[in-house]
């Protein structure tokens, strides 16, 4: 934690004055009188993912079905176009990288794919703070193979409801664990796992292993390369702001090129064959082969844009700078806020945590509620976390200071009391 934080607001704008990616905000649509701090889970339009998404929109309507043969066949490789894009982001080269699906149809087309239970190696080994979508995939891909999820998933309990263990996932890869399944950055508590430390033991085991990259992703720094896991999923709607519901990413480790898709699609086809319309399928050995339906194109067109920012400046000093203004956030909760009741309520140290901040209350629900009234969009997560997200690409500090002034105004007054704590359909 950096000591050389102060409480006061003039200290804040120092900050916004030396901060060297001040200035990409301003290539967000940023609301009047709203301070978001939610942008993982939805992360705000830019104008550059508009351009890109109006050009997409501009091409379809001059070009019609044209638009598949034109720049190069552009449209028509498109998720190889954005691939090169996304690539640089995990460190892993852009074959290795299919732009297709939901996470979760990656989830079931990777599981397809690699998990080939026998006799004595037939289970998947997951924790129980991931995600729930990627349990709902494991269980149902376990089910397709004839097998029930109570015998077959293996789940890692965490000791305190908060954090795993790395060294409890390690002891429980045992000789009849098949698949391992586990995310990068825990969705509610920001705990960043050991993605070498535990993809190198499942390797030594002969375990495949694979990674759920959703709130990592445009968050931390990573090199899937060196990691040498085999697969990774991820959505595109969060840290990177593809836009609502956009077009999720697939790693496939070029060593498992030779592998047939578990669900195999004629966009997944080798190029030269496809329009031969053979009703045998015939693998195209990259990451490409993993697609199976046509390209979303107007759903894939934003990511366009939206990447050439984080290409130009790096996940490097995207990173430092996520560090950096989630510790002054952290400093500010602990110095102005613990008075009343508010605790942090993820890890501290700068590996250990992702790019948001898990503020813990007893009234976190009812708080999220002042909050929005107030003008900030949080989000909040069972049973009592406010996760706050400040955003290196367009969260300012000045902003970081107002949502801690307005926290402590309104646990100071007790404001949350005029709220519910009915939950709301998406809270």
């Amino acid at each position: 934690m950096d000591t050389a934080f102060n409480t006061t607001k003039e200290f804040a704008e120092a900050l916004d004055k030396a901060d060297v990616l001040h200035h990409v905000r301003d290539r967000f649509y940023i609301q009047p009188h709203e301070i978001y701090m939610d942008g993982n889970s939805l992360g705000l339009a830019s104008k550059d993912a508009e351009a890109s998404l109006l050009n997409a929109l501009e091409v379809w309507k001059k070009e019609g079905i044209k638009i598949w043969n034109i720049e190069d066949s552009k449209y028509y490789h498109y998720s190889k176009h954005i691939a090169s894009q996304m690539a640089p982001l995990i460190g892993v080269e852009s074959d290795e990288v299919v732009i297709v699906g939901s996470t979760t149809s990656n989830i079931h087309q990777a599981l397809s794919t690699f998990y080939e239970p026998t006799d004595k190696k037939y289970k998947i080994l997951v924790d129980d703070l991931n995600f729930p979508t990627d349990r709902y995939a494991v269980d149902s891909q376990v089910r397709q193979k004839g097998l029930d999820p109570k015998n077959a998933v293996k789940v890692v309990k965490s000791s305190d409801g908060v954090f795993i263990d790395e060294d409890a996932i390690i002891e429980a890869m045992t000789d009849d664990v098949a698949l391992i399944l586990l995310p990068t950055v825990l969705y509610r508590s920001a705990q960043v796992l050991d993605m070498k430390k535990l993809t190198m033991a499942a390797k030594e085991r002969d375990i495949i292993i694979g990674w759920d990259l959703c709130h990592a992703i445009g968050a931390i720094e990573m090199d899937l390369t060196q990691i040498d896991a085999d697969f990774a999923v991820w959505c595109t709607y969060k840290y990177l702001s593809g836009g609502p519901g956009s077009t999720a990413g697939l790693y496939i480790n070029k060593r498992h090129f030779n592998r047939n898709p578990g669900t195999a699609g004629w966009f997944g086809n080798k190029d030269e064959t496809q329009f031969q319309l053979n009703h045998t399928f015939e693998h195209q050995p990259d990451a490409s082969g993993w697609q199976v339906g046509t390209p979303n194109i107007l759903s894939m067109a934003p990511l366009e844009g939206v990447l050439n920012i984080f290409n130009e400046i790096g996940m490097h000093a995207i990173r430092n700078k996520s560090l950096h203004i989630t510790a002054y956030l952290m400093y500010l909760i602990d110095e102005k806020l613990s008075d009343y009741g508010y605790s942090v309520g993820n890890l501290r140290d700068d590996f250990k945590r992702g790019g948001h901040v898990c503020l813990v209350h007893n009234e976190a629900y009812r708080i999220s509620l002042a909050l929005k009234d107030k003008g900030v969009i949080p989000d909040f997560r069972e049973p009592n976390v406010i996760r706050l997200a400040p955003i290196a690409l367009y969260t300012s500090y000045e902003e970081v200071y107002k949502v801690v002034e307005i926290l402590e105004e309104i646990a100071q007054d007790h404001l949350y009391e005029q709220y519910s704590n009915k939950r709301g359909l998406v809270v």
